[in-house]
C-alpha cells in the first residue's frame, strides 16, 4: 500500500513538471511572437504614387490633402501616417476617416458631418429672430453639431427665463436638406411670463411693505397688470435685491440689518409667484465720538480733525464715513504723504446706541498698481474708462479708489456690466487691475408725441448717441412741431475736456411760437458754448457764451403799443456771457431722505449785439420724506431780476410764470398788461419771485395702479417794466396765490400728474386756469 502511495506521488510530480515545461515553452514563443510582429511594424514603410480621397462633398479635396501633409513618391513609416491621420481627424470636419494604403496607392475615405444651410426660428415674439442669433452659436454655412444644437436650445431657455418665462420651451428640429446639408429649426413655446402676485415681508417694523417695495428692483404685479404695469419673476434678481434692501437700512442706521431669507413659492395655477423676504432690521444707532488720531511719524492730526463733519447724535450711515475717509486721503495726497491709509474704528455702544468712530492715520502697505487691463470695450476706447480712476500706473493701490472707479464706469450707463478687480502680479509689491465690461447699446431713435394745456398736441423726432465715436461723447437732435410751435435743437456734450474733469456743452436752438393765448408770434436762434467744472464735492461752476437772435412779429393791431414798438425794432441780437454755480446734495449728501439744490446765475449781454442787461436768477430747493418716508415735502423758492442798463427790455428776455412755475393760472397767465389796449396781452416783467410747496403721499389705492396724491401752494410775481406806455401798464409787485391738489399716475403713456388748483390771491386781469393735465410719451 505504501509502495502504491509513493508511486502515485511521483507521478504527480512528474506530471506537475511537464505542465510548467510546457507553459513556460507557451509563454516564450508567444512573447517572441510579439517582439517579431513589433519589430516588423516598426520597420514598415509606405510609399505612395497616388492619393484619392473619397466621400467629401462640401469639403474641398485639396484641404483635405493639405491637412494630412503627405508627399507624393517619398516614403513614410507607419508612425507618420498615423499621424497624418489624427491630422485630418482632428479637423473637426468629419465623423469618421479612413486611411486605406492599396499598395502604391493611398485612399482617404471620409464621412462628412452635414453642413448647416440655415437657422430658423419659430413661435417666438417675445424674442426677434436677431436677438435669437445672437444667443445661439449655430450659423448658417458651419458645420452641423448636435451637442452644440442642443447647447442653443438650454441658452435659449435661460433667455426666456430671465425675461420671467419660467414655462418656456425650446425644441431644435432639424430638417434633411440635399447635399448633405441640413436646416436647424427652433421651435419656441414662450408660455406666460410668470410674475410676482405678491410681494412681501416678514420682521419690518419701522418701514412699511410699500416703503420696501419701493427699494427692490423685483416689483409686485396686480390686478390691473395688463393695462397698468407688470413685473416678472427673475431668480437672478433676488440677490440684487437683498443688497438694495441692506443698503437701504444701513444708510438709515440699522447697523445690524439682515435678510434672514427669500423664499419663492408657486402659486396653485403655477403662473405667479409670492415672493417673501424675512427681515431682521435691529435698532437705530447714530453718530457717538469722533475722533482722528495718526499712528504715523511726523503726520499732524490737527489738519485732518475737520474734515468728517459729522455730528454727535446724527443717525449712522456709511456713506457719511466714506466720504470722511476720501476728504482725509486726499489731504493726505497733496501733503505728499501717498501711503497714508485711514482705518476707521468703530466702537459701539448698545446703552445709548450710539457708534463712536476713530479715523486712525496709518501706515498704508507698500503695494502699487503695476497696470491698468481693460477688456470687453470694443467700441469704447481705453480712455473713457481710464479717465474713471484717478489713480495711474506705479501709484500706491487704494481698494476705496478702485471702488469709487467702479462706480463711476458703472454711472457712465454704457456698459451693461462692469467688472473691476485687482490681483497679484509677478512681484510681490505690486498688482494689476483688471477691468471687464460688456457694452449695451447707446443710441436710440424715438419718435414721440405729447399733450400739454400750454402748448397743445406736438409730435417729436430724437436722435441721442451716449457714446458718440466710442468717446464717451453725448450728441443729440430733436425736432418737435406742434399746432402752435415747432423747436428744433442740438447739443454736443465731451464730459472730459482736455482729458479733465472739465464738461465742454455745445447747444444750438431753434424756436417759433404761435400760441393761442397771444397775439403777436416770436422766433428765436441761439447757439451756446460752455463748460462746467466741479468746484467741490457737491457744488459746480459753469460759464457760457451764448449769442442769439430774437424776433417778435405778427402783433395784431389790438395788441399794446410797447409790442408794436418791438415788432417794429426788428430783430434782437443778443451776445451775453455768464456763469452758474450749483449746489446739489441730492445725490452727494449723507442723509438718505433729504436733498438741497441751490444755484445762482447771472448774463451779461453787451459784448456785441444790440442790448445790453444783466440777468441774475436764484433758485433754492429740498426735499424729505417724513412719516417713515411714506409722505414726501417739496419747497422751492426762486427769483430772477432783469437790469436793461437804461435800456428797454425786449420781450424775449422778460420773464412770464407759466403753469409750471405757478400753478391754477394760464400760460402768460399774470404780469404786466397795458390795460389800454383791446386784448391785453401778457408783456412779462423784468422782476420775478415765487415759492411753491408740495406734497406726494400714498392714497391707499393698489400699490400696482401708480397712484399717489398731493397738495400745493404756490404763491409768486411778475413785475416791472421800463416802458410803462404813459403808465397805463400795471407793473406792480402784486402777489398771486393758489392752492390744489394733484394726482400722480405712472400709466403705459408715461408719468401722468392733474393738477386741481383753486385761485386764492389774483389780479382782475389775470387768466385762471383751474385744471391742468400733463402726459408724454414716446412710441
Amino acid at each position: 500500500m505504501i509502495r502504491f502511495l509513493d508511486l502515485g506521488a511521483k507521478v504527480a510530480l512528474q506530471f506537475a513538471a511537464s505542465v510548467r515545461h510546457i507553459f513556460l515553452l507557451v509563454v516564450l514563443t508567444f512573447t517572441v511572437s510579439i517582439a517579431v510582429l513589433a519589430g516588423s511594424a516598426a520597420a514598415q514603410t509606405y510609399q505612395f504614387s497616388s492619393i484619392a480621397v473619397q466621400g467629401n462633398q462640401n469639403i474641398e479635396t485639396a484641404a483635405i490633402l493639405n491637412r494630412a501633409d503627405i508627399a507624393l513618391g517619398s516614403v513614410i513609416s507607419a508612425s507618420q501616417l498615423n499621424q497624418a491621420y489624427q491630422r485630418v481627424l482632428a479637423s473637426g470636419l468629419f465623423e469618421s476617416v479612413d486611411f486605406l494604403p492599396q499598395g502604391g496607392r493611398l485612399v482617404i475615405q471620409v464621412v462628412e458631418f452635414r453642413a448647416i444651410n440655415r437657422v430658423n426660428f419659430e413661435g417666438n415674439s417675445r424674442v426677434s429672430d436677431e436677438a435669437a442669433l445672437a444667443i445661439v452659436q449655430s450659423r448658417q454655412r458651419q458645420v452641423f453639431s448636435p451637442s452644440v444644437v442642443e447647447a442653443d436650445a438650454a441658452a435659449l431657455t435661460e433667455a426666456y427665463r430671465s425675461q420671467g418665462r419660467l414655462s418656456a420651451t425650446v425644441t431644435p428640429q432639424i430638417i434633411e436638406r440635399t447635399n448633405n446639408r441640413v436646416d436647424v429649426v427652433f421651435e419656441i413655446h414662450e408660455g406666460r411670463s410668470v410674475e410676482v402676485e405678491r410681494l412681501s415681508f416678514v420682521g419690518n417694523r419701522e418701514f412699511s411693505d410699500r416703503r420696501l417695495r419701493r427699494v427692490l428692483e423685483t416689483k409686485q404685479a396686480g390686478s390691473l397688470r395688463a393695462l397698468i404695469r407688470q413685473d416678472n419673476f427673475v431668480e437672478d434678481r433676488i440677490p440684487f435685491d437683498k443688497t438694495l434692501l441692506s443698503d437701504f437700512y444701513q444708510s438709515r442706521g440699522y447697523v445690524d440689518f439682515q435678510t434672514l431669507s427669500v423664499t419663492s413659492e408657486f402659486s396653485r395655477e403655477r403662473n405667479a409667484f409670492f415672493v417673501t423676504f424675512n427681515v431682521r432690521e435691529g435698532q437705530k444707532f447714530k453718530f457717538g465720538k469722533t475722533t482722528t488720531t495718526s499712528e504715523v511719524v511726523d503726520v499732524d492730526a490737527g489738519p485732518y480733525e475737520r474734515l468728517p463733519r459729522i455730528r454727535d447724535g446724527q443717525v449712522y450711515s456709511p456713506q457719511a464715513v466714506d466720504n470722511a475717509i476720501a476728504r482725509m486721503e486726499k489731504l493726505a495726497l497733496q501733503q505728499g504723504q501717498n501711503l497714508i491709509r485711514v482705518d476707521p474704528r468703530v466702537t459701539r455702544n448698545d446703552r445709548d446706541l450710539t457708534l463712536d468712530i476713530e479715523f486712525a492715520l496709518t501706515q498704508g502697505p507698500r503695494i502699487f498698481v503695476e497696470r491698468i487691463d481693460i477688456e470687453g470695450n470694443a467700441t469704447t476706447l481705453d480712455r473713457v474708462l481710464r479717465r474713471q480712476f484717478r489713480i495711474v500706473e506705479g501709484d500706491p493701490f487704494n481698494p476705496r479708489e478702485i471702488r469709487e472707479a467702479a462706480a463711476r464706469i458703472r454711472a457712465l450707463s454704457l456698459f451693461s456690466e462692469v467688472g473691476v478687480n485687482a490681483r497679484q502680479s509677478a512681484a510681490s509689491d505690486r498688482v494689476i487691475v483688471d477691468v471687464d465690461v460688456v457694452e449695451r447699446p447707446t443710441g436710440s431713435l424715438s419718435f414721440g408725441a405729447g399733450y400739454n394745456f400750454s402748448t397743445g398736441i406736438a409730435f417729436t423726432t430724437d436722435f441721442k448717441e451716449r457714446n458718440f465715436l466710442g468717446r464717451g461723447q453725448t450728441l443729440n437732435f430733436d425736432f418737435a412741431v406742434g399746432v402752435d410751435n415747432s423747436n428744433g435743437g442740438m447739443t454736443f456734450i465731451e464730459p472730459a475736456f482736455l482729458g479733465r474733469d472739465l464738461t465742454f456743452r455745445f447747444s444750438g436752438e431753434y424756436r417759433q411760437t404761435e400760441f393761442d393765448y397771444t397775439d403777436y408770434d416770436t422766433r428765436r436762434i441761439s447757439f451756446q458754448p460752455s463748460f462746467e467744472f466741479p468746484v467741490s464735492e457737491s457744488g459746480r461752476f459753469g460759464i457760457r457764451y451764448r449769442i442769439a437772435s430774437d424776433k417778435i412779429f405778427n402783433v395784431d393791431t389790438d395788441s399794446s403799443p410797447i409790442l408794436a414798438a418791438e415788432e417794429a425794432a426788428g430783430t434782437i441780437r443778443t451776445s451775453s456771457l455768464g456763469y452758474t454755480y450749483s449746489y446739489d446734495t441730492r445725490r452727494t449728501g449723507v442723509h438718505p431722505n433729504t436733498g438741497i439744490l441751490f444755484q445762482f446765475g447771472q448774463d451779461f449781454a453787451g459784448l456785441g449785439g444790440n442790448i445790453e442787461y444783466i440777468k441774475s436768477t436764484a433758485k433754492l430747493a429740498a426735499e424729505t420724506r417724513v412719516l417713515n418716508e411714506e409722505v414726501t415735502l417739496r419747497a422751492t423758492l426762486e427769483g430772477g431780476a432783469l437790469d436793461s442798463l437804461g435800456g428797454i427790455s425786449g420781450l424775449t428776455d422778460r420773464y412770464f410764470l407759466n403753469s409750471n412755475r405757478l400753478r391754477g393760472f394760464a400760460p402768460a397767465g399774470v404780469g404786466p398788461r397795458d390795460r389800454d389796449a383791446v386784448n391785453m396781452d401778457a408783456l412779462g416783467g423784468n422782476y420775478y419771485a415765487m415759492m411753491r410747496l408740495d406734497s406726494e403721499f400714498p392714497l391707499g389705492l393698489p400699490e400696482e395702479l401708480g397712484i399717489t396724491g398731493g397738495v400745493f401752494f404756490d404763491i409768486g410775481s411778475v413785475w416791472g417794466l421800463d416802458n410803462t406806455n404813459g403808465g397805463l401798464v400795471d407793473d406792480g409787485l402784486h402777489l398771486r396765490s393758489t392752492a390744489g391738489v394733484s394726482i400722480f399716475m405712472n400709466t403705459p403713456f408715461g408719468p401722468l400728474r392733474l393738477n386741481f388748483s383753486r385761485v386764492i390771491q389774483k389780479e382782475t386781469y389775470d387768466s385762471a386756469q383751474n385744471f391742468d393735465l400733463t402726459i408724454s410719451t414716446q412710441f
